[in-house]
């Protein structure tokens, strides 16, 4: 996908949650200037951080600008998915290990997650 194109999605989801691209800058604290830039000639010349502020306050991946998962965090899907990406380099057994490690730990109170 090219920068455009993300900038086209940006500029859309903001204006679907938004009144407008000045009020999203101004929440953002990211210069008016700066934003319009951006949307209007690609996001590949603005900061990274910038970017990835701007998607997690939409909602958005930041690779892909495709929406995440409802009430799933930019940072949490980040975190799950460097979780799957090694336990996929373990071998069946260390898999099965992983397995028997987490449902252990499920059982400890102090490690539970509280519910929602």
């Amino acid at each position: 996908m090219d920068s455009k194109m993300k900038a086209e999605i940006l500029k859309g989801v903001i204006l679907s949650r938004y009144k407008s691209i000045r009020q999203f800058a101004v929440t953002m604290n990211i210069p008016y200037s700066t934003l319009i830039t951006a949307l209007e000639r690609g996001v590949d010349g603005m900061a990274y951080s910038t970017v990835i502020r701007i998607c997690e306050a939409l909602a958005l991946n930041p690779i892909d600008f495709t929406p995440l998962d409802e009430g799933n965090s930019l940072s949490s899907q980040i975190q799950t998915r460097r979780v799957v990406e090694k336990y996929w380099k373990l071998n069946k057994n260390g898999r099965k290990r992983v397995m028997e490690i987490i449902d252990d730990y499920t059982l400890i109170p102090e490690y539970r997650a509280e519910e929602q």
